[in-house]
């Protein structure tokens, strides 16, 4: 049986939880309704409150995800993975049982409420000398307890520490018991200064702010305090803790059991020695701290809506597949704004990274949208950016790095040719995947089929699947408008396999081919040749529009990665948690593999079969 006060009363009713603040917008509606200052109102400050706390809660957490700012002072430098996503999903209930606290409060003592006055410098002094006096030796107390207690930490504070890696999102995601106790903790200052008659505004918004400021700041996980400020003033290490010393409590979880003040630590003895001297350490080594990786992924922006699909901007909506949402439309703007900055000035940089097998894998970003692939002008841009990451891959060390998507497009940059020509002595493997990804979709295609309808025809992977195809004796209708370059791709099938690809102009020449492979995007208009029962398999960005109901459509080829991979807290793009696009997967394979040769260029037939195995003993699977 669970114990009590573990779950919150509204655990069961997900995102709608929110909606507990309902009365409060109400109250300040009313109020603005009928022509009264809602800034009188402790409701408004209780809603002004809940944003700017969440805001706080946000900007620690994007700085902390974004790895090409924070990783050389990264302290726990595994990821964030799915699981402690989850975990962490309700973080934020603790902010609804304060805003309730803080309403009990307002309507039980009204004389202390005192949102008249704006500023009381004494009300300010008087909060911090009753935090430092009450509630940081009571906090110090009631969490020592927690761990030293076996039934409290198992029952509950276990809870907050089940997450491997500190972040600010950790530091409130708790049982429903510990927030309780921790509503007093954080009261006892605010309304003991009311109380004595210094109470302001400013006073309340300093100190719950400045509580989750530290909060935050403790939970994560890169170390922002210079060792030297301690080093000219000694005495601060005992009134303001670092986020090293918070994170050797989460590791060893029998020390540094304080608030903020570490000086209670000293005091009751549990101070951990190693405390300054990681911290000067981690300091000292910030300029050497960089993970270089073995594997690099090199992506591109697609729109300005999968822009914010990213794990810095909204950690859970990054850990689901992406799809459009229409409640981040008001965001478009500044993330537009944002990205026009970064055509301007940005260069490539880190995205996100996991772990596979002890080795690190890195998703780099080219700062440019999917459509200024197509514009004649972009061209030499983009392929300086994609140069400029590939000699950086090169310098660090980096084994592989894989193209993607736009990135390898043949009219760019010859798939990855124009870089490993003019740069002959590369270290660095430059593939661009293609080789696993023809791989996937024809491992979808069925062994009886003896007729297939290939659009996109005459591109790298059109190319590779047509002779392959024909290899097994099934006829391949490819749509191209070019005979020459039809003829082209027919003359390298061996002599008795020509027969088996035709060309073809026309939409309706497939009226009655049951198996589609779109390699450029189709129109509703065009699909409507296709007959009843058609299945469309597709390596098209994006993907066709799923008109036909008597139809059925295929995903973008993707594998699953290892079941060992860690560290892995994002789904890429549209796929679902744990699937990679087939080029990435690619690039993987190449790596674990330990090939020395560039993958450019090209898509050698002959490798499919190799290339396929390879992933499936390496424990990729298809999806």
């Amino acid at each position: 049986m669970t114990a009590p006060f573990v779950s919150w009363p509204w655990q069961n009713l997900g995102s709608h939880k929110y909606l507990l603040y309902g009365p409060f917008v109400a109250q300040v509606a009313h109020s603005w309704w009928k022509g009264e200052s809602i800034t009188s109102s402790w409701c408004f400050h209780i809603l002004f409150l809940w944003f700017h706390r969440y805001f706080i809660y946000q900007l620690w957490h994007t700085y902390c995800s974004m790895h090409f700012l924070s990783h050389k002072r990264r302290i726990n430098h595994q990821g964030v993975d799915f699981k402690q996503i989850d975990h962490e999903w309700d973080w934020d209930n603790f902010i609804i049982l304060q805003a309730f606290g803080g309403a009990i409060l307002c309507y039980m003592f009204p004389s202390l409420t005192n949102w008249g006055k704006l500023w009381d410098t004494k009300g300010v002094i008087a909060a911090m000398v009753l935090h430092m006096a009450v509630s940081e030796p009571l906090y110090y107390w009631i969490h020592r307890q927690l761990h030293r207690n076996s039934y409290l930490f198992q029952n509950y504070h276990s809870f907050h520490h089940q997450s491997p890696v500190p972040q600010p999102f950790t530091a409130g995601n708790a049982t429903f018991l510990e927030h309780i106790l921790l509503v007093p903790i954080m009261g006892i200052p605010v309304m003991g200064a009311a109380w004595i008659g210094y109470g302001s505004i400013s006073m309340v918004y300093l100190y719950i702010l400045g509580f989750d400021f530290l909060r935050c700041l403790g939970h994560c996980n890169v170390e922002v305090i210079p060792h030297r400020l301690f080093e000219a003033l000694p005495f601060l290490r005992y009134l303001l803790y670092t986020p090293t010393y918070h994170s050797l409590h989460h590791s060893e979880k029998d020390s540094n059991f304080c608030l903020f003040m570490p000086l209670y630590d000293l005091l009751g003895n549990t101070l951990n020695e190693k405390s300054w001297e990681l911290h000067q350490q981690i300091c000292l080594n910030a300029g050497k701290n960089e993970m270089v990786p073995d594997f690099v992924f090199l992506a591109h922006i697609v729109d300005v809506s999968s822009a914010m699909h990213t794990p810095w901007i909204y950690r859970s909506f990054a850990s689901l597949p992406y799809k459009f949402r229409w409640f981040l439309l008001p965001l478009w703007p500044e993330t537009l704004m944002v990205l026009l900055m970064m055509w301007a000035w940005a260069k490539t940089f880190t995205f996100s990274f996991y772990y596979l097998r002890g080795k690190l894998h890195h998703t780099w970003v080219v700062p440019r949208f999917g459509f200024q692939y197509f514009l004649p002008f972009a061209t030499k841009g983009i392929n300086r950016q994609i140069e400029q990451a590939i000699l950086k891959a090169d310098r660090m060390g980096v084994k592989v790095l894989s193209l993607a998507a736009l990135n390898k497009n043949e009219a760019l940059n010859g798939g990855g040719t124009l870089f490993v020509n003019k740069h002959p002595n590369l270290r660095v493997r430059v593939v661009h995947g293609n080789t696993l990804t023809a791989a996937v979709i024809l491992d979808k295609i069925p062994i009886d089929v003896k007729e297939v309808f290939l659009t996109g025809a005459t591109s790298k992977l059109g190319r590779a699947i047509a002779l392959y195809l024909c290899r097994r004796k099934i006829r391949v209708l490819m749509l191209t408008l070019s005979t020459e370059r039809f003829q082209k791709i027919q003359k390298e099938a061996p002599a008795d396999c020509q027969k088996y690809l035709v060309q073809v102009t026309k939409y309706y020449a497939a009226k009655n081919c049951k198996t589609w492979i779109v390699g450029k995007w189709i129109t509703p208009r065009e699909q409507r040749w296709a007959p009843p029962g058609t299945h469309f398999h597709q390596f098209v960005v994006p993907p066709i529009l799923q008109f036909r109901g008597d139809c059925t459509y295929g995903e973008l080829a993707a594998m699953r990665l290892p079941e060992d991979v860690q560290g892995l807290g994002c789904c890429e793009y549209t796929m679902e948690r744990g699937v990679v696009h087939a080029c990435h997967a690619g690039g993987v394979v190449h790596f674990l593999e330990g090939w020395t040769h560039h993958e450019v260029g090209a898509i050698d037939v002959d490798r499919i079969d190799i290339v396929w195995k390879a992933a499936l003993k390496h424990g990729l699977k298809p999806v």
